[in-house]
């Protein structure tokens, strides 16, 4: 079953604002630092909910429109802040992103830069990316593809093919990024990643707080962008819509191999066939090993999973990702829930769970007050997805798997692994010991032995 919410009210939105998503993503480039055109309320929530997640000093700067500059338009704002940011952190890149006030005055963003860009006179000036983000018309999702856009379309540039590849990874955790490089490593194959937020976002401990942190994908890594042998980049939604991936494609006329979200063993299959075939080398042991264990773990456990009923909820990508994975460790995913509203959400899930979801509640532009009742409806005994779940969650009675993006009443969310086999087993582990640890703590007379 597919729906989409009528609410006349969006009561606790299963979504975040859109220039959130840009500003995570410019935060993976090196030396860049995100800027947002608009109230300076803005750039706080925003900064709020990443450091509470990433649990690391993170800088975004801002325009601050006041009354006379939401009234007569925000360009000498603009102006000031920029010079402002520059004179501060010395940037590579300042990553301009618009928010909904900027964007319903109607400030025409590229003509104020470019006027910036003829009046200063800087030594090294740096770059300046702009993208539309306005929330109205989506999500952080759609904020943080349309940011990694606007990075490739003005830095990639064509020339001799290398032998490096592209990877997309799209919005997943720090330690997700660093599997990533190790996995594409092994195959030999050099790399640019977009973004790489593996550092930047998850630093080890520093002895001063640095506005800027070291790391990020090089500026001169994206502009060789349009020079590599092919793009893999993850997504069964967004890439029915221009890309990165798909504008490499087309300008440059590099291979792109769309992916889902290789999350657990049919997607991770996927993701290292494609390496295997890039490549020409076979899988590496570690990793056919890594597979035999989840597996293995399967095998094991597969009794405590089964016909258990969950409900998941996020950005649509990683909900499909996640559901592919439940659906092969027997969990009935009775309710699939997002807040984005892509078209794609139910394609995506029927793909990579077929008859499994065939009965599911399927819902777009989803907020929690709807998932709460569809969770009340179909009995479930799960819930899996961040942590805004929580109190729906604490209402029902049953245990709230935190995964994804934004964790903010628990420790680590920038370090769980969801990708790769070593992932999958990682959340096989965490998901059949919260059944096991359900059952137990409900059980009359307990037990210590299973």
């Amino acid at each position: 079953m597919t729906a989409t919410t009528k609410n006349q009210v969006t009561i606790n939105a299963c979504k975040l604002c859109t220039p959130l998503g840009a500003c995570w993503a410019f935060r993976g480039v090196e030396g860049a630092m995100p800027f947002l055109h608009g109230a300076q309320g803005c750039s706080t929530y925003i900064r709020r909910y990443l450091i509470s997640h990433f649990n690391e000093p993170i800088d975004v700067a801002s325009s601050s429109f006041s009354e006379s500059s939401t009234v007569f338009g925000g360009g000498d704002n603009l102006k000031e802040g920029l010079r402002n940011v520059t004179r501060k952190y010395h940037p590579r890149l300042i990553g301009v992103a618009t928010t909904c006030l900027a964007e319903t005055i109607g400030d025409d963003v590229q003509l104020l830069l470019q006027q910036y860009r003829q009046g200063e006179e800087l030594e090294n000036p740096p770059l300046l990316v702009h993208v539309s983000t306005p929330s109205y018309t989506g999500t952080h999702v759609d904020g943080f593809h349309l940011a990694v856009l606007a990075l490739v379309k003005e830095l990639a540039h064509s020339g001799s093919r290398q032998q490096h590849v592209n990877l997309l990874p799209g919005m997943v955790s720090p330690a997700d990024l660093r599997y990533l490089k190790e996995v594409v490593a092994d195959f030999d194959l050099p790399m640019v990643m977009l973004p790489d937020y593996s550092e930047t976002l998850d630093a080890p401990l520093a002895q001063e707080c640095e506005g800027i942190p070291e790391g990020g994908t090089p500026i001169s890594a994206i502009r060789s962008m349009g020079e590599a042998k092919a793009t893999l980049e993850f997504g069964r939604t967004h890439i029915t819509t221009n890309t990165a991936g798909k504008y490499l494609q087309e300008e440059f006329g590099i291979g792109w191999h769309p992916l889902g979200m290789p999350i657990g063993l049919r997607e991770t299959d996927h993701l290292f066939q494609t390496l295997e075939k890039i490549s020409g080398k076979s899988t590496p042991h570690k990793y056919q090993q890594e597979r035999g264990r989840l597996l293995d773990a399967m095998v094991d456990g597969h009794k405590n999973l089964s016909g258990v009923k969950a409900v998941v909820y996020g950005e649509e990508d990683f909900v499909i990702g996640l559901v592919s994975f439940l659906t092969e460790i027997g969990i009935d995913p009775v309710v699939c829930a997002s807040g984005g509203e892509s078209g794609h959400f139910a394609a995506g899930l029927h793909t990579v769970a077929r008859e499994r979801v065939a009965n599911s509640q399927i819902v777009e532009g989803a907020d929690f007050d709807a998932i709460e009742d569809m969770a009340r409806e179909t009995g479930a005994e799960l819930v899996i997805g961040h942590s805004k779940g929580y109190t729906l969650a604490k209402r029902l009675g049953i245990p709230l798997i935190r995964l994804g993006f934004p964790i903010h009443d628990r420790l680590g969310g920038q370090r769980i692994l969801h990708l790769g086999y070593r992932g999958a087993l990682a959340l096989y582990d965490l998901i059949v010991n919260t059944v096991i640890a359900r059952k137990q703590d409900k059980s009359s007379v307990g037990y210590s032995y299973m």
